[in-house]
């Protein structure tokens, strides 16, 4: 089965994106995406796959994943049971590591965990206690002590022993059929123009199909119209930064994600989470999310 793309999204303003989430989530699937991932698991046991490799997992689990290599992490939980907080994340583009290595000489130690990291690495539990305070400041930290606390933590995984590898030698995926396949490549183009004005007839033009025929390879391969997924993406994006932006004000956030009016925002959140924003980032502010994670 090939693995559908994430669609990373990263603030305007900031190198890369530093966020948590609960269990089940839309991205908990068999999935890829461009950028370099550093996932802590916080709350939780189960099975999880990186390329070829099928393991276990349990609380404290650290994984560095590499550009497009598909990935899932399934929590075994009982029915209706809802986990606040599973996965702190880290994610970045090859463009921030290459543009930090043009102007920071001191980047290329960390060039060979990176390469290696294409296979996905599996760090030991002393690297992991190590790391995870970090993570969780970072996550929470605006402007520089962004920047300080992610180059702490890369300082700690190129001198961690040395992690194991996890997806075979001869795994790659082959991105040529899902490029081709015509949707991937629309959902590719979602991803980069999601908070701009982008509709359904600007994607079928890109991959040559009719607006009619488009809708309906669409529905068939996300499950969803286009209208619904780009709105529950947008809301996605919001909830994210409501808990990782508590200084932001929600009308703020409402046009940085792509929705023209305050309103209309609101009634599709409701829609998808079943509260308003306010009442989202209340909500998740009082369950107390890493000590509820712990």
């Amino acid at each position: 089965m090939q693995p559908d793309l994430e669609l990373v999204h990263i603030r305007k303003g900031e190198s890369f994106a530093a966020w948590m989430h609960g269990y089940p989530f839309r991205t908990v699937r068999w999935h890829y995406h461009p950028e370099y991932e550093l996932h802590l698991v916080v709350a939780t046991s189960g099975s999880f796959y990186i390329g070829d490799h099928i393991g276990r997992f349990e609380p404290g689990q650290l994984i560095l994943t590499g550009p497009n290599l598909p990935q899932n992490w399934i929590s075994e939980i009982s029915a209706n049971e809802v986990v606040p907080v599973r996965s702190l994340v880290i994610q970045f583009p090859q463009s921030f590591v290459d543009d930090s290595i043009a102007g920071m000489a001191e980047m290329q130690a960390v060039m060979p965990l990176l390469e290696r990291s294409r296979r996905g690495l599996l760090f030991d539990s002393d690297t992991s206690r190590a790391i995870r305070p970090l993570f969780e400041r970072l996550i929470q930290a605006r402007g520089i002590m962004r920047l300080s606390l992610f180059w702490e933590i890369l300082d700690i995984l190129t001198k961690a022993p040395r992690p194991e590898a996890l997806a075979s030698l001869s795994y790659q995926l082959d991105l040529s059929d899902i490029n081709e396949g015509g949707i991937n490549r629309a959902i590719a183009h979602l991803r980069e123009h999601l908070t701009d004005d982008i509709d359904e007839g600007e994607l079928a033009e890109i991959v040559g199909h009719s607006t009619s025929s488009f809708s309906r390879a669409f529905k068939r391969h996300t499950g969803s119209t286009f209208v619904r997924y780009r709105n529950q993406l947008r809301v996605d994006l919001a909830c994210r930064a409501l808990v990782s932006h508590p200084e932001v004000k929600v009308a703020e956030i409402c046009y940085e994600i792509g929705f023209s009016n305050l309103s209309n925002f609101n009634r599709h959140f409701q829609r998808f989470k079943g509260m308003s924003p306010s009442e989202f980032r209340a909500t998740f502010n009082a369950n107390g999310a890493f000590k509820a994670a712990g």
